[in-house]
């Protein structure tokens, strides 16, 4: 969908909005014309919240819990297994996915772009004092009885600490960016305020879905220390699972949170992940033999996979989400030591630092 006529894009958007406000427009259509300018489905959304016409926080999804447990064992198969299990330096989905069976955010995405609460008791409106009207602030209330997997409480400093912790460059967690030109003040034992450098019409950023880490498992290693945290192998989190062994490079097992904050959940006694082989085997693990319940990232070709549909073990399932996996290649010389490292980032790949070669490969 295109931009209707040739006055500013915000003049555009109030008409798109009022359209919607009298019934000539549906959000869905909505979101699709506003993607037309560059914005996200998120940002989409807000523009209608704010506008009354849409709910900034999504409903729970229509699974209906009966009871805590009771559904054995999850076997996942994922041929990159985890590697390491602290969320602040997991940069890929392999240990990001691991982790987050055990660590949990103040809020998260649903796959419609709705903002659904997590550790956060509520999503901030302006309806329920959150949002401050020159967009510089937004109180997050913190919800109440929830407990790390060691006992310690959540509290407000918790979110206090994970801002400063990941903020600080020397700890070179890569969620660091989450934390740009804002600070979060705690209020009381379960409401924070996030303070930003300028008004910020997008007020949850990326500050909201990162996982958090508990403040008295992570203080006695900041900084430079981070890496040295034995928690990075063994989580100390607020999700469903608590961790019961973990081989890195090769599989995990864990248990269920019998203290979890949800009602009724999870639905599973345990999980294990193994890790190893290729794509094509775990597809086969789950479709054609049975033996695993869920594979990851099936990067096979279509038809292979449709073959192994057929045996009727399992079903293909596409992801949704904004993720892109890409090939990135190495710049530096991996063979050659300069200054006395192989790799270092003053070298230059024999093959790839010709020009030809890059144009190539990006055609």
């Amino acid at each position: 969908m295109k931009p209707l006529t040739n006055q500013p894009i915000e003049v555009q958007l109030h008409r798109l909005l009022d359209t919607v406000r009298h019934g000539g427009m549906d959000r869905r259509r909505f979101v699709r014309a506003a993607a037309a300018w560059g914005l996200s489905a998120p940002a989409a959304l807000f523009l209608l919240a704010d506008a009354g016409l849409a709910q900034l926080q999504a409903p729970l999804p229509p699974y209906k819990p009966t009871r805590r447990g009771g559904g054995g064992t999850l076997r996942l198969l994922f041929w990159q297994a985890p590697t390491l299990l602290n969320p602040l330096f997991a940069g890929g989905l392999k240990d990001g996915e691991a982790c987050s069976l055990f660590y949990e955010s103040l809020a998260d995405w649903t796959a419609d772009g709705q903002l659904l609460p997590v550790l956060a008791a509520e999503i901030p409106s302006r309806e329920n004092g959150g949002l401050a009207a020159d967009g510089r602030s937004v109180v997050w209330k913190l919800k109440r009885g929830v407990k790390w997997h060691d006992g310690m409480p959540f509290t407000a400093d918790d979110v206090v600490f994970n801002a400063e912790y990941e903020s600080d460059l020397a700890t070179g967690a890569f969620t660091a960016g989450a934390f740009t030109d804002l600070r979060i003040e705690k209020i009381d034992s379960h409401t924070v305020r996030v303070v930003f450098a300028r008004p910020q019409p997008f007020w949850p950023g990326q500050y909201c879905s990162v996982a958090l880490v508990p403040r008295h498992v992570f203080q006695a290693f900041r900084g430079a220390k981070a890496r040295e945290a034995p928690a990075n192998l063994m989580p100390v989190g607020t999700g469903p699972y608590v961790l019961s062994d973990f081989k890195p490079g090769d599989a995990l097992r864990a248990r269920i949170n019998l203290d979890y904050h949800l009602p009724l959940r999870p639905h599973f006694d345990a999980v294990e992940l193994k890790g190893g082989g290729d794509s094509t085997s775990a597809a086969r693990a789950v479709l054609q033999t049975g033996e695993y319940d869920y594979a990851w990232s099936l990067q096979t070709e279509d038809e292979l996979l449709k073959s192994m549909e057929a045996a009727g073990k399992g079903k293909l399932q596409f992801s949704s989400g904004g993720f892109v996996e890409h090939l990135q290649f190495m710049m530096a010389d991996p063979w050659n030591e300069f200054q006395g490292e192989r790799g270092h980032p003053q070298s230059r790949h024999p093959i790839l630092s010709d020009l030809a070669v890059r144009r190539a490969l990006a055609l």
